[in-house]
């Protein structure tokens, strides 16, 4: 948290920080080290199948590498971006009294039985990144292509243990763990009118949700990474 001179405050909160499809860990970098400069601290931590390019991993796998950083942490706020709202709230689901809240980032959680994130082909046991046509409009709306290029260059396939594993979620304290939705390339109308429509059953149990919308498209920890920065700085300490 910032005090009102602007200046960090004394003592800032755990931030585990989870990258959606395609992405290291390294697309966290800026918004890192605004967090960093606000006071935070800050967890990346590495995901197998995405920071070590084992295309043998499983979403087990990345869930135990998180729920070992969350082990490890004080109480942190757990940040899930795109398909990783859903791993996110695997964590939750797992460590619901060690969650401080859950920060989703243009994604939402599956519900339990549903696949992780089985979006795209499958080719060689991987599912690679299948070029900007699937995602025109507001999306990519904010990436010119230089920066497009640069995404799918450096996009790492997603190990089909990933993508297709199915979500297992069994703690109801998961509920109880406040939710923020932050919303770019959708608006916080459109999130409430899915959550009212039983589109997202996962939000439409939790206890507290709170939507907060950020003009960017679907990728704001590189297009505006110290606006996601400042949001993250912005949450409540609790529920």
């Amino acid at each position: 948290m910032t005090s009102p001179s602007g200046t960090p405050a004394p003592s800032g909160r755990d931030v585990v920080l989870l990258a959606g499809l395609w992405l290291t860990g390294d697309a966290w970098d800026a918004v890192a080290a605004e967090l960093t400069r606000l006071g935070h601290r800050p967890v990346v931590p590495p995901l197998p199948g995405a920071d070590d390019g084992a295309t043998t991993a499983t979403l087990d796998d990345q869930l135990a590498a998180v729920v070992a950083a969350v082990d490890a942490a004080e109480r942190p706020v757990v940040v899930g971006h795109s398909a990783a709202a859903s791993l996110a709230w695997l964590v939750a689901d797992r460590r619901p009294a060690d969650v401080a809240r859950v920060v989703l980032v243009g994604g939402f959680p599956g519900a339990d039985g549903t696949a992780y994130a089985d979006f795209f082909p499958v080719v060689d046991d991987v599912m690679p990144f299948p070029g900007w046509t699937a995602f025109e409009g507001p999306d990519s709306v904010d990436l010119d292509e230089d920066a497009r290029r640069r995404f799918a260059a450096a996009a790492v396939p997603v190990p089909a243990g990933v993508a297709r594993a199915e979500l297992r979620l069994g703690d109801d304290g998961r509920y109880a763990v406040p939710v923020t939705l932050v919303c770019p390339e959708f608006s916080p109308d459109d999130a409430r009118a899915w959550i009212a429509a039983g589109d997202l059953p996962e939000l439409a149990r939790a206890a507290e949700v709170d939507l907060v919308d950020l003009d960017s498209g679907h990728w704001p920890m590189l297009t505006r990474p110290q606006a996601l920065a400042r949001l993250l700085d912005g949450l409540p300490a609790e529920g």
